[in-house]
């Protein structure tokens, strides 16, 4: 198969933040599915994307830098995508950090709304369940507290515990102040990538959808993805159009915690290999 005509999964975490694997590890699995590139997206982090890209030297693939940036509006989390970034942007990941400290701020806050319930969970129990020590730059997710949740017995698994504790509304849910996605486009737009608005489906609001996209003015958006049916497929397609935007998509392949993959297996969802073309030439043309 010529790699050019390939498939390609354009949302994946690692260890880096709240996924299972090493990074190296989903450059691997990509292999084994056939995928001619894989993009590697962790929450507020580039860490894991040196190791990502050593191993696409190894198994022949292409592995795209991203990043997934926790942002704010209309008072829902909103995440945008980077693709194609300068890693090594002193200022990108400076702001990065930034990031990762409220996060941070957001997790013990969480423990302690958790802790007010009743539930018997740590930070430190959050820390040991990594099984490793915390490596700089990585950061820890609702899905670490998650997974404590679900081996405590507070939850059968892991969409249960956020069903119940840590969804948007739930009891143990926490906000805090939160860059824009307008501020996210640019940051992205300054370290040279390409920039998403991720999921749209999940926010329950295309008419904030909309407005994001007219203040931000994102690159692309991500109509294929594993929380999203047919429907959700064929209202954001349309939508890119009418904004003429790039249509991306992808598993949003966090890896396997109690026998269940989450958010979908890797490779699950896919777009074309002219999709990372489009992306390439958009952040090109910022630099």
């Amino acid at each position: 198969m010529d790699q050019h005509q390939g498939r390609c999964d354009l949302h994946t975490h690692s260890q880096a933040s709240d996924g299972m694997q090493p990074p190296a590890d989903n450059v691997k699995l990509a292999k084994q599915r056939g995928l001619a590139a894989v993009a590697l997206t962790d929450h507020d982090t580039v860490a894991g994307v040196a190791e990502a890209k050593q191993a696409g030297k190894e198994y022949g693939i292409d592995v795209i830098a991203g990043v997934e940036i926790s942002t704010r509006a209309g008072g829902k989390d909103i995440h945008v995508l980077g693709y194609y970034v300068n890693t090594e942007d002193e200022l990108f990941l400076q702001r990065l950090r930034g990031l990762r400290e409220a996060r941070e701020e957001r997790n013990h806050l969480i423990i302690g709304k958790l802790q007010q319930l009743g539930l018997d969970i740590s930070w430190q129990e959050v820390l040991d369940g990594l099984g490793r020590p915390l490596a700089p730059d990585e950061s820890i997710g609702r899905p670490h507290m998650a997974d404590v949740l679900v081996k405590k017995g507070y939850a059968t698994d892991m969409r249960d515990a956020f069903n119940r504790y840590l969804a948007e509304g739930k009891p143990g849910f926490v906000s805090v102040p939160r860059v824009t996605p307008k501020d996210a486009c640019e940051w992205i737009r300054a370290a040279g990538g390409a920039a998403v608005i991720a999921h749209p489906g999940l926010y329950n609001d295309d008419e904030l959808v909309r407005r994001i996209i007219t203040e931000s003015l994102p690159d692309g958006i991500e109509v294929f993805h594993s929380d999203h049916g047919p429907e959700e497929e064929r209202r954001y397609a349309e939508m890119a159009k009418a904004y003429n935007l790039i249509v991306t998509g992808g598993s949003d392949y966090h890896g396997e915690r109690q026998g269940v993959v989450f958010h979908g297996d890797l490779g699950s969802k896919t777009v074309p290999f002219d999709v990372l073309e489009r992306l390439q030439a958009a952040a090109h043309s910022k630099r």
